[in-house]
């Protein structure tokens, strides 16, 4: 099948890739980078067509401009500002497409969701708490994008309550694992500087969308 060709291919691109950074070749990301997420699309794109396929692919969309928008980021902060509106962008379809899934008819324990809620609050006032006093003019920006990162991951959580294995549990660790890569560059960038910082941000970011997207095609072939 294509699609699957296709993702055969950005999981050996990927991994080419993160070797490069991981040996300090940090100068290839202009020629390598763009080609990740686009390898990707074109999984979905060659994939079944399902209801909340245009979401998908207008998600990771956004998400291979912002990752374009960033290898500029050095140069001046605008481009920076110009990445995190697109992944803000990105971000918010992705809590539209994972709203919008077919559930199961799974109960829901209300005291999972509860406790669930509570974990992403506590780490949201953390990790403000944490870059707030060193963030100036971009403040408000980061913050709104943190309230978005944490409501895209309640909703993944809240998916993994009321959607079928294993598609609930890819796309759950897919949003984690996204928040991580998120975090990561933040306290990089904002707070105090991590040693393979890159690697470790695209290792995260690359494993995420790969969990997030698999997620959701196995979830509605399952309605096939």
């Amino acid at each position: 099948m294509k699609n699957s060709t296709f993702f055969k291919i950005y999981l050996a691109f990927s991994a080419l890739y993160l070797i490069f950074l991981f040996l300090g070749y940090e100068s290839l990301d202009c020629y390598l980078k763009p080609v990740l997420i686009p390898l990707l699309s074109l999984g979905v794109y060659f994939n079944k067509k399902f209801a909340t396929r245009k979401l998908l692919l207008t998600a990771l969309l956004f998400a291979w401009i912002g990752d374009v928008i960033l290898i500029f980021s050095d140069i001046a902060e605008i481009y920076f500002i110009l990445g995190l509106v697109s992944f803000l962008i990105s971000h918010i379809i992705y809590c539209i497409l994972f709203n919008r899934q077919i559930k199961e008819k799974i109960k829901q324990k209300l005291s999972f969701l509860i406790i669930g809620s509570i974990l992403i609050a506590c780490y949201l006032i953390a990790m403000l708490s944490v870059l707030l006093p060193v963030l100036g003019d971009l403040r408000i920006p980061v913050m709104v994008y943190a309230c978005v990162i944490s409501v895209m991951l309640l909703f993944a959580y809240n998916g993994l309550l009321i959607w079928s294995k294993p598609a609930n549990q890819l796309v759950f660790f897919g949003a984690l694992v996204f928040v991580i890569s998120d975090s990561i560059l933040a306290v990089n960038k904002f707070y105090s500087p991590i040693a393979k910082s890159s690697f470790f941000i695209m290792l995260t970011y690359l494993v995420a969308q790969y969990l997030i997207v698999s997620g959701i095609v196995k979830l509605n072939l399952k309605k096939e």
